[in-house]
């Protein structure tokens, strides 16, 4: 009897664990319930640093950029940082500053690839941009004329504009009333080769409103753009995009992050306590396929300074889309959205303080599992700049691409 009872104990629980201890996970890196484990790490005082300076021109200017990210590395207490400057089509600097993976004493380097979280949207947002300058997806044109069938009824009159401006109204991950699909989302244990099939953890779920009527950020309505992209593009979307995108932009060193297309210098990406910053944990292991186009690819802060200069090369995407995709859209009543936020992209006036004149400056940023990103393009000295870190971080973490901007800016000007 007792054997059976165990049998039957181990049969239950086991299963239970498997599906339990990820949501646990999940939402304990989340900060919604007790952090457990044993693999705390104390942030290393011995910081290296490396940088590349590509254009002789910017070697003062690099030297204090690499400054300028060792003091943000130290203030937020990151693991390491990443940070790169291209102009007018050329990376003219990068830096790095501390450690990749702390335990086993890898250091960062400019070819560091790390989790680039919703930065995942302008990467997106160019394969788009691709598509609607081939005439090949209608930005106004409702679901309906691209899918053979569509699983929520409330899809229907929705268009690419207003899942790319997050104006569709669409649900957040958090927002996701389909039940199991936000569990799923929150443990990320599952792989999704197909973007097709990661859109099935969320079409259930209820709408926050009709479509144009308000702006909410919503990845998840970045996902279903990738399923559209997929249909238009006649291949899968991860394949469209390194076809239409990386290829061209030579982004070698972006990848999905998905266990068959890893980089050989992936960063341990990590958990801050938020009470004491120096105390550090990596991420649980996850997948990130299921909001691959919203929040999952990796990269370095060199490819994605490539992406920006992409956007300002009219071979690769015309003005006349260009000027469409960085135009903040409007609601159905004719106002602009909150955010100013385009086709992919947030759209504002960049004060950079005494001295320098404000100028639009184009960008976004991204919070993941242990990472962050930002990238930031200012047309008017066709400069694109990206900063990332492989730590989810309370602190402002994004503030030194704009002390970086003002050192290029200022050499520029001479």
């Amino acid at each position: 009897m007792k054997k059976i009872l165990l049998a039957t104990t181990v049969f239950v629980l086991v299963p239970l664990m498997y599906v339990c201890v990820p949501i646990y996970q999940g939402l304990a890196h989340k900060g919604m319930l007790p952090m457990v484990g044993w693999d705390y790490q104390t942030w290393p005082t011995e910081q290296p640093t490396t940088q590349q300076v590509n254009d002789n021109r910017f070697k003062t200017s690099g030297l204090q950029a690499l400054n300028l990210l060792k003091e943000q590395q130290k203030a937020v207490s990151a693991p390491g940082y990443t940070a790169a400057v291209a102009i007018n089509g050329n990376i003219v600097w990068a830096g790095s500053v501390g450690w990749a993976d702390i335990a086993n004493k890898i250091k960062m380097t400019t070819d560091t690839q790390l989790r680039i979280g919703s930065t995942s949207k302008a990467l997106t947002s160019a394969g788009l941009a691709r598509l609607v300058a081939a005439n090949k997806l209608n930005l106004d044109a409702p679901l309906t004329e691209y899918f053979d069938s569509l699983p929520h009824p409330d899809w229907h009159n929705m268009t690419a504009r207003q899942l790319a401006s997050h104006m569709a109204g669409m649900p957040h991950y958090d927002e996701n009333t389909d039940i199991l699909g936000l569990l799923e989302t929150v443990s990320a244990q599952t792989h999704y080769p197909n973007v097709l099939d990661a859109m099935t953890l969320f079409d259930e779920s209820d709408l926050l409103y009709p479509p144009g009527e308000q702006f909410s950020y919503a990845s998840l309505g970045t996902v279903l753009l990738s399923v559209l992209i997929q249909i238009k593009a006649e291949q899968p979307y991860q394949d469209f995009i390194k076809q239409a995108v990386l290829a061209p932009l030579n982004m070698n060193e972006t990848n999905t992050g998905s266990p068959d297309d890893v980089g050989a210098q992936m960063a341990t990406s990590y958990w801050q306590d938020e009470q004491q910053p120096t105390r550090l944990k990596p991420w649980y292991e996850l997948d990130l396929s299921h909001r691959l186009a919203a929040g999952g690819w990796v990269s370095t802060s060199k490819n994605l300074v490539q992406l920006g200069q992409g956007f300002l090369d009219d071979s690769f995407i015309p003005q006349e889309v260009r000027d469409t995709f960085w135009t903040p859209q409007r609601l159905n009543n004719g106002t602009t959205n909150r955010q100013n936020y385009g086709i992919g992209w947030r759209i504002n006036d960049l004060d950079l303080g005494e001295g320098y004149k404000t100028m639009k400056y184009i960008h976004h940023g991204g919070e993941t599992a242990g990472a962050q990103s930002f990238l930031m393009v200012i047309p008017e000295y066709k400069l694109s700049i990206a900063v990332n870190t492989n730590v989810k971080t309370e602190a402002n973490f994004g503030a030194v691409a704009f002390d970086i901007a003002k050192v290029f800016i200022a050499e520029l000007e001479k």
